[in-house]
């Protein structure tokens, strides 16, 4: 499936080094879109809310 990301406000992740970089975008309705921070126009990754919530719950339990 396809989303429109278009208006999506990106900000990088708050566990972001230097060079190895994400942003996400969590601010659309039922979509969280995520792309590499060097490549802005590149490919992204669309999880529904609930998936990328579980990610980052589990992404916490280490």
């Amino acid at each position: 499936m396809v989303h429109d990301l278009t208006g999506a406000t990106w900000r990088k992740s708050t566990r972001s080094g230097s060079g190895e970089c994400i942003e996400v975008a969590d601010d659309l309705p039922g979509v969280v879109g995520v792309r590499d921070s060097k490549d802005a126009t590149g490919p992204v990754l669309a999880f529904t809310a609930t998936a990328w919530r579980r990610f980052v719950e589990h992404a916490k339990l280490g």
